[in-house]
């Protein structure tokens, strides 16, 4: 048998046997730094943000704006602003949400990849910076590079409308080092900057709601940055072995050496204590749901190693790789407006 599967299997058995069994605050603090690492660091890339408004929509019960920031050198991202036009007696929380591959952040805001608006069928999304909006809450929806606008030249033109330049940029990122997905994460925390700044924002009510590759953005974000205190992963939640290891996944999933400190739930649990919510479609064949139930299962001892098993939260439903929101999104805004009560 001239196969390697064998030795590949082996050598993930004991690569894991080397992980912590008990999730203490030391070993939170040991793997916040080992996936700081492994995303490569950006820091000297930050620049400052320039904002600058491009278009002003106003549409039923909302104002949808679209703003460019500046967020490292010769970068600039695009992002989509939802504004509720309800009265509101103080400031209102604020959601990051992260699109994952497909056409971008017109696709979770209404719109057509031409900018038109949507009135058909929302798609895998299901528009759901729309639907939280429509619940009062400010919406920040960024443009995540490789993808829609934010393509490279080459790929631009493609008769794909959901063509993008992930493999392109994730591999040149990996000769120097880092990672997309730590490109994406460090200007997903330029965002936070932005929202930060906006007036009639609650600073502490900031939460993140993210699909398939926008929740791996929206998950690791999390985990590395305090200013969100709740988050919504759909999609997303598996473990390396059962999903990114067992099929062909886009390059952006893969980060140099992780899997010699943690599997995929450790990685989404260091958000604890803070409010999560796992949200996963029984036929997704892209994050299988048996490996949901594994991830869950070291998600809730995470949680219970910090006495905030209440604040782990999830619902399965029947459907794909999809956003639900049947349950996630309520449950979003009242742990935002819930949270420094």
């Amino acid at each position: 048998m001239w196969s390697p599967d064998s030795f590949l299997q082996q050598l993930y058995d004991h690569t894991i046997q080397t992980h912590p069994t008990t999730y203490d605050s030391q070993w939170k603090i040991n793997l916040k730094s080992d996936l700081q690492e492994s995303l490569g660091d950006f820091t000297n890339f930050k620049v400052g943000l320039e904002p600058s408004t491009l278009e002003i929509i106003e549409l039923d019960g909302y104002m949808r704006l679209r703003v460019e920031l500046a967020t490292g050198p010769d970068l600039k991202m695009p992002v989509y602003v939802l504004l509720p036009t309800s009265k509101s007696e103080g400031k209102r929380p604020a959601v990051l949400a992260l699109h994952g591959h497909g056409y971008g952040s017109k696709e979770i805001v209404g719109l057509h990849p031409g900018g038109m608006e949507n009135r058909g069928e929302p798609g895998i999304h299901k528009n759901f910076a729309v639907e939280l909006v429509k619940k009062g809450v400010v919406v920040v929806a960024p443009e995540l590079i490789g993808i829609g606008d934010r393509k490279l030249d080459a790929n631009r033109n493609s008769e794909l409308v959901k063509a993008n330049s992930c493999f392109e940029l994730a591999s040149q990122l990996l000769l120097v080092n880092k990672t997309l997905a730590g490109l994406r994460v460090f200007e997903c925390r330029r965002v936070l900057d932005y929202i930060e700044g906006l007036t009639d924002i609650d600073r502490e009510k900031i939460g993140c709601m993210g699909l398939s590759g926008g929740a791996l953005v929206a998950a690791f974000t999390s985990a590395l940055d305090e200013r969100i205190k709740a988050t919504v992963i759909s999609g997303y939640t598996n473990t390396f072995k059962g999903s990114i290891m067992s099929r062909r996944h886009c390059l952006d999933n893969y980060l140099p050496g992780i899997l010699q400190y943690a599997e995929l739930p450790e990685l989404i649990g260091l958000s604890s204590p803070k409010p999560l919510f796992i949200e996963a479609g029984y036929d997704d064949h892209l994050f299988p749901m048996n490996e949901v139930q594994v991830a869950l299962s070291t998600l809730k001892n995470i949680y219970k190693s910090e006495k905030a098993l209440d604040s782990l939260s999830y619902h399965f439903f029947d459907g794909g790789h999809e956003i639900c929101g049947e349950k996630s999104i309520s449950w979003l805004v009242n742990s935002l407006i819930q949270e420094g009560r």
